[in-house]
């Protein structure tokens, strides 16, 4: 649940309201109403109006810019991996910062004639 006075960013138009999408507003107020699909009251001083906006059509702008900070700094590491031929760190960003071990896995490189063998042992059965 956001604060009152919160600056938000308005991300989505579910209902079809005519939301300035990418605009700034203030939450003034809550609504409590249980038969009521929307959440909160938006102060819009661009549109100069307030409106009724569910949850999911707004976030706050601490969320939005650190999102937009984390997708610059992944962009900026995947060309700084591709200009100086950083292949290990270029999987590592591709991979969500996962490393992969291959002597890890535990599973031993299998010669070609037993990898034929246990196929059509499995096509046999």
């Amino acid at each position: 649940m956001y604060k009152l006075g919160q600056r938000v960013i308005v991300v989505a138009d579910h209902f079809e309201q005519n939301l300035p999408i990418g605009e700034y507003g203030y939450i003034i107020a809550y609504d409590r109403n249980a038969d009521n699909a929307f959440d909160y009251v938006v102060r819009l001083p661009k549109v100069n109006k307030n409106v009724f906006v569910p949850a999911g059509d707004i976030e706050p702008e601490e969320v939005l810019l650190k999102r937009e900070a984390e997708r610059v700094e992944r962009e900026a590491l995947i060309d700084y991996a591709l200009a100086t031929h950083n292949e290990e760190l270029f999987r590592r960003i591709m991979n969500g910062g996962e490393t992969e071990s291959r002597e890890g896995t535990g599973k031993e490189v299998q010669s070609r004639e037993d990898f034929i063998r246990q196929v059509n042992l499995k096509a046999w059965i």
